[in-house]
């Protein structure tokens, strides 16, 4: 699982993007709200993958391990 970090076709908003994840849409939906609460940042499901608005990627990658995913920070 990979933690990146986007801003084309957003205006040059950044949004962090959680790549990668073996869930269900409906496990996929609880644990974005999850992560949405944790970064005080709205967000959204789309194709499989969750978006957070701005540049969370350090504290996604902290607390998906600390669930027991194998996140990554991709990118630079």
């Amino acid at each position: 699982m990979r933690v990146g970090r986007e801003v084309a076709g957003r205006g040059g908003k950044a949004v962090s993007v959680v790549t990668g994840l073996p869930l269900s849409d409906e496990e996929l939906e609880q644990l974005a709200a999850r992560l949405k609460k944790l970064c005080g940042a709205g967000g959204a499901v789309k194709g499989g993958n969750i978006e957070i608005q701005g540049d969370h990627r350090d504290r996604l990658v902290s607390e998906l391990c600390r669930l027991g995913y194998e996140a990554r920070r991709a990118g630079g």
